[in-house]
């Protein structure tokens, strides 16, 4: 089996995700920032895990967001789900990511940086949408735009008993506990086919980082304006649940 480039997924950025886009000798699981064999085979209970949280989704003629589809499997899973469901589908990401996925009469493509990008989105849709999906996507927020403002303009958009999920997101502060334990421990050794221990540091400053202290911030930013919010664990069956956490938000 060939060796895998880790870092060649590290430190992406929109522009990074729009070449990947383009770069026809990539799989459609590299061309979103992930290696083949964290997500193939996986996406099927990622997306089951994703319809248990956000209930919106399995309801009847809904107004659907998702922010950063990109083009692997899970971005037509949707598709499917909204034209069973009868829902109204806004795909927001690049226009060499949209370009991968299909057109019909209920989707509307959004090829624009959000939020930056889409005021007329805000002013159209504030207060009207019933689902918004956001998966695998924060941490590239955090470390190229502001997450606080990201947060602010979706919950906008919320309808009365919307909902949103934040999902995937990687939290160093748990994989520092999870690589700490002994669980952890055998789970990085047959990774690295060594005795290795992991190498844990707490008490120490993760620039760059989402920790318990971020994820925390935004649930009470979300609890503070108003809306219901709760820190999730991913089904055990995921291929990052021992290191990456969910949001749900409700509005009331």
């Amino acid at each position: 089996m060939a060796e895998i480039d880790y870092d060649r997924f590290k430190n992406l950025t929109f522009e990074d995700f729009r070449r990947l886009a383009k770069t026809d000798t990539l799989s459609r699981y590299e061309k979103i920032g992930f290696p083949n064999a964290y997500r193939e085979g996986r996406e099927e209970s990622i997306f089951k895990d994703i319809t248990r949280k956000l209930g919106n989704l399995n309801r009847n003629n809904q107004i659907v967001t998702d922010v950063g589809p990109g083009c692997s499997g899970l971005a037509p899973m949707l598709i499917d789900l909204c034209r069973t469901q009868g829902h109204s589908l806004l795909l927001i990401d690049s226009q060499e990511m949209l370009d991968h996925l299909p057109d019909e009469p209920f989707i509307t493509k959004v090829p624009a940086y959000y939020p930056r990008e889409c005021q007329w989105l805000f002013d159209k849709y504030a207060g009207k949408v019933n689902a918004i999906l956001t998966y695998s996507v924060l941490h590239y927020v955090f470390a190229e735009g502001n997450v606080f403002e990201f947060l602010d303009r979706s919950l906008s958009l919320l309808a009365e008993r919307g909902e949103m999920l934040i999902g995937d997101i990687p939290n160093i502060s748990k994989r520092k506990r999870f690589f700490s334990s002994q669980s952890g421990i055998r789970f990085h050794q047959r990774f690295t086919d060594s005795d290795e221990i992991p190498a844990v540091e707490f008490n120490k400053l993760e620039p760059g980082q989402i920790d318990d202290a971020l994820i925390l911030s935004l649930i009470l930013r979300c609890r503070d304006a108003g809306f219901d919010a709760y820190w999730l664990l991913q089904a055990d069956e995921l291929p990052m649940a021992n290191r990456r956490e969910d949001i749900l938000i409700r509005r009331p």
